[in-house]
C-alpha cells in the first residue's frame, strides 16, 4: 500500500484539487495542490521513457519518472527537454514526449495544474475576494 501511495500520490492530489475548487477552499491550499499536481505529472509519475533510440525511428520503452524525464540511460535523461527546445518538428516531439494515452493524460494533468494555480492567484486579484 505504501509503494502505491508513494508512486501515485498525485492522483490523490488531483481529486483533492477538484474538491478544493468545488468547495472554494482557501487560496494557499488550492495553489499548493495545483503546483503539486503539476510537479508530480512533470517529474514523478511512472511512465515510459519515450526518448528517440539510436536508429532514429523507434522510441525507448524503459520505465521513467515524469513526462519530462528520461530513463536510466544517460543520453535519454534530458533528451525530452532538449527535444522540446531544439526540435522544430511538432510531430516528433509529440510522439517522443507523449507516446501513449497515459502520458497524454498526465500532460493534461500537468497543464491543468499550472492553469489551476494561475487561476487561483488571478481570480481573487481580479474579483477582489
Amino acid at each position: 500500500m505504501g509503494k502505491a501511495v508513494r508512486f501515485y500520490w498525485g492522483y490523490i492530489a488531483v481529486a483533492a484539487l477538484i474538491v478544493a475548487w468545488s468547495q472554494q477552499w482557501s487560496l494557499p491550499i488550492v495553489v499548493a495542490l495545483s503546483v503539486g499536481v503539476s510537479v508530480y505529472a512533470s517529474f514523478q509519475v511512472p511512465v515510459w521513457c519515450g526518448a528517440v533510440n539510436r536508429d532514429g525511428r523507434t522510441y525507448c520503452r524503459n520505465n521513467a519518472y515524469g513526462i519530462l524525464m528520461g530513463c536510466r540511460n544517460r543520453q535519454h535523461r534530458w533528451q525530452k527537454l532538449k527535444m522540446i527546445v531544439l526540435r522544430s518538428k511538432v510531430g516528433d516531439v509529440s510522439r517522443a514526449v507523449f507516446p501513449t494515452a497515459k502520458e497524454k493524460f498526465n500532460a493534461v494533468l500537468a497543464v491543468g495544474g499550472l492553469l489551476s494555480a494561475i487561476a487561483a492567484v488571478i481570480v481573487p486579484a481580479v474579483t477582489g475576494k
